[in-house]
């Protein structure tokens, strides 16, 4: 109730702006789901927002058929969707983290002398907003505008470890939702949670040779006020530059810490 009660307080009534029910309630329960960590039951959604459980079940249908949400029925749960990953990305390519994140990816591109980008999630891949490319070095595939699938490159790496790990089970349910590029790289739901594992364990993704043969990329997720991956940097080089991953991803997470700074996460 007290999510109401402040709710009210700050969007109070008025001739000009007439009351909607259904979207107002519809809005409330996508900004509550965004702010969880993982899927909650659509009990805790009714409780915590003093919405009635019945109009909470007709919305999340609702939701659901236009994949905003996504109802896990071994523990009665529901979470995100992928159309909501796809409003994240919308926002994106209307430019305000292109803008913000732009100067940083040309500094950490200086200061790295290896090609840097900043790439956002859509759907099952990653789309690339911004890009560096460093002097002397080879042409890449990740040009602005560019989608990739996220499981294959260290930006799309960074963020799925960063999502709860029902949301990646969600997006990867089985074989056919793996794409390949190279040959190399997870092909089953398994093969990825063993990737991810190690990107969490490891505190940033790499990639070697799954997106263009004889290069590679380290990557780490920018997360938002909720702390969901907004967006991921990476840094791309040649294998037989043979950089030290881990020296290039702290200069990564000085750049994420920075953007997470600008967007608004501390």
């Amino acid at each position: 109730m007290p999510d109401k009660l402040a709710f009210e307080r700050t969007h109070p009534p008025s001739p000009e702006r007439p009351q909607v029910p259904a979207a107002d309630q519809t809005l409330r329960i996508l900004s509550f789901l965004a702010r969880q960590r993982g899927p909650v039951a659509a009990s805790t959604i009714a409780t915590t927002l003093g919405i009635p459980r019945s109009s909470v079940y007709h919305l999340l249908d609702a939701l659901s058929a236009h994949g905003f949400v996504i109802h896990f029925p071994g523990e009665r749960r529901w979470g995100l969707g992928t159309a909501a990953f796809e409003l994240a990305g919308g926002y994106s390519r209307q430019q305000p983290l292109a803008r913000l994140g732009r100067p940083l990816v040309a500094a950490l591109a200086d200061r790295a002398g290896e090609s840097a980008h900043l790439a956002v999630m859509t759907g099952r891949d990653v789309l690339y907003i911004v890009e560096e490319r460093a002097p002397r070095r080879p042409a890449l595939v990740t040009d602005v505008g560019v989608r990739l699938p996220a499981h294959l490159t260290a930006t799309g790496r960074a963020m799925l470890a960063a999502l709860p790990r029902e949301q990646v089970r969600a997006l990867y349910p089985d074989a056919s939702a793996f794409a390949d590029r190279t040959g190399r790289g997870p092909s089953r739901p398994g093969e990825l949670r063993d990737v991810l594992r190690e990107v969490r364990a490891r505190g940033y993704a790499v990639e070697d040779g799954e997106v263009t043969l004889g290069l590679r990329s380290v990557g780490i997720a920018v997360r938002d006020h909720a702390g969901w991956p907004a967006a991921a940097l990476a840094l791309t080089y040649p294998s037989e530059a043979e950089r030290d991953a881990g020296e290039l991803a702290a200069l990564l997470g000085d750049a994420a810490r920075e953007l997470e700074r600008r967007i608004g996460r501390v």
